[in-house]
């Protein structure tokens, strides 16, 4: 039995490529093989070693674009350093896109979709953040500790060495429990990763994600259970199969945060998280199905079903990952849990306890509209976006993108000995290939890794496949861009080509 990943695991609140951090293995899927298409691009929560991880955090030059004295990002201007900064042009440009604000675009419409489930006046939308936030909001104030990877230039993209792009929603999450303006909200916005290349990974995507939380002061004789519970019968019913076999919680492999919470606490909690987000992919899936159908007729429909499965999340405890059956598959959507109080300690307001979970809206937003490829939302081609004109108003309206002709692809590849002082990471690599080549890059993909008997030395060979998606690229251009990528690896990386 095969899972689909249908989110960028890596926020589930802020918590974290939705924000909850990602970690442990999950209990009893080892027989499952995931596919790398995601929906939650989570953080993982295992550090690496100090002597692995001091190269990656600290000055890579080799890897270091041009840089300017200072970056003006949405109207506000920032200081560079030479230690730091990493930010390209072709992400730079992109902070001013801001797709999930533009009336019309898929990735606007799938964020009205899904929050349309989480009204208010309970739950407050925030989708107009600065992209720029400090180490302080987007690392220390989740716990992340100072050798985390997630730190690392490598993986992270620094105006400063206490300023930079977020790299997910969960960087606002503090500052909206300590802000107290509602009891529930919902955090979108663009987040900015050096990640691999391919039809679902792009240095610029999407999350969403969501928290509801009570007051123990504010509720009938501060019994959170029973409130809880009372607020969950305004949920909506769905009807659908929903396979939950495990406990509500778990001594070792969900626990329950016996400091803070009663059982009944976080089992009236979960509960209400559960069904909340039930409610919502129902919501999403049918008009997933009703798409299908409008483009195509024989399209075969095949009941519904959901099941949870527990996970593990740095903050939050216990933990969830809903997956649903669609199409043929079993589709990993999102991630939760009950939010760890520490959390709402460090925010400020001790006295609240509740539920939070995180989403990817690109690949949603793939697969309601059936975009193969991410680098599609980037697209300004009318032929494009001409698809979903009129949709934001007339959700019902909505249907699957007709793609254009499709154009070859120019496959090249590329073989080099790592440095000799092994200072080398794979993202470095990807920032190269992609900043000169931009979205005429479909895929980047290594196929052989060699070391050699008695040197010891490590060849690697990659195969970057070039392939413009509104035209047809020539030889030439191809072989151009990628004598540039095999030059510029020599001079920024210190590789010797093979």
């Amino acid at each position: 039995m095969r899972v689909q990943s249908v989110g960028m695991r890596r926020c589930l609140l802020g918590l974290t490529r939705a924000g909850l951090t990602r970690g442990a293995p999950r209990v009893g899927r080892s027989s499952l093989r995931l596919r790398p298409l995601y929906t939650v691009r989570t953080y993982s929560s295992e550090r690496a070693s100090i002597a692995d991880l001091k190269p990656r955090i600290q000055e890579s030059p080799k890897a270091q674009p041009s840089q300017p004295s200072s970056i003006t990002v949405q109207g506000s201007t920032y200081q560079t350093d030479s230690k730091w900064f990493n930010v390209p042009p072709n992400v730079l440009s992109a902070t001013s896109r801001r797709l999930h604000l533009q009336k019309d675009h898929p990735i606007y419409i799938t964020r009205q979709i899904i929050e349309a489930s989480f009204p208010g006046p309970t739950f407050k939308p925030y989708s107009d953040l600065s992209p720029v936030v400090t180490t302080h909001q987007n690392f220390d104030s989740l716990g992340f500790p100072p050798d985390h990877p997630g730190r690392a230039r490598s993986d992270t993209y620094y105006i400063n060495g206490t300023t930079l792009l977020r790299t997910h929603t969960s960087a606002h999450q503090a500052d909206t429990f300590r802000a107290d303006e509602s009891d529930g909200y919902l955090i979108s916005a663009d987040v900015y990763r050096r990640d691999a290349i391919d039809s679902s990974h792009y240095p610029v995507f999407h999350q969403m994600e969501g928290a509801r939380s009570w007051d123990r002061t504010k509720v009938p004789n501060g019994n959170i259970a029973a409130a809880v519970l009372k607020d969950m019968k305004a949920i909506p019913g769905h009807g659908i199969k929903v396979e939950d076999p495990n406990p509500p919680f778990h001594p070792e492999r969900n626990p329950l945060q016996e400091a803070h919470h009663s059982a009944a606490e976080s089992e009236a909690i979960g509960r209400h998280l559960k069904k909340s987000l039930e409610a919502m992919v129902v919501d999403v899936f049918s008009r997933a199905k009703a798409a299908a159908f409008k483009a195509d007729p024989d399209f075969v429909d095949e009941p519904l079903q959901m099941r949870w499965v527990e996970a593990y999340f740095p903050f939050t405890s216990p933990s969830w990952e809903l997956e649903v059956y669609y199409a043929g598959d079993w589709l990993e959507v999102l991630g939760c849990g009950v939010v760890r109080q520490d959390l709402y300690i460090n925010a400020g307001v001790p006295n609240k306890l509740g539920w939070a979970f995180g989403i990817g809206i690109d690949r949603i937003a793939m697969l309601l509209f059936r975009i193969p490829d991410i680098r599609l939302f980037w697209s300004q081609d009318e032929r494009f976006l001409s698809q979903f004109a009129g949709v934001s108003d007339k959700l019902d309206t909505l249907g699957r993108f007709v793609p254009f002709s499709k154009y070859p692809p120019s496959p090249r590849d590329v073989s080099f000995w790592l440095p000799r002082d092994g200072d080398f990471h794979e993202n470095d690599f990807m920032e190269i290939v992609r900043g000169i080549g931009g979205d005429t890059v479909e895929e980047v993909k290594m196929f052989d890794s060699f070391t050699h008997p008695k040197t010891g030395r490590e060849s690697r060979a990659y195969r970057i496949v070039y392939r413009s998606w509104d035209r047809t690229m020539t030889g030439e251009e191809a072989n151009e861009l990628h004598e540039k990528v095999r030059q510029t690896l020599t001079q920024k990386l210190g590789v010797e080509l093979r």
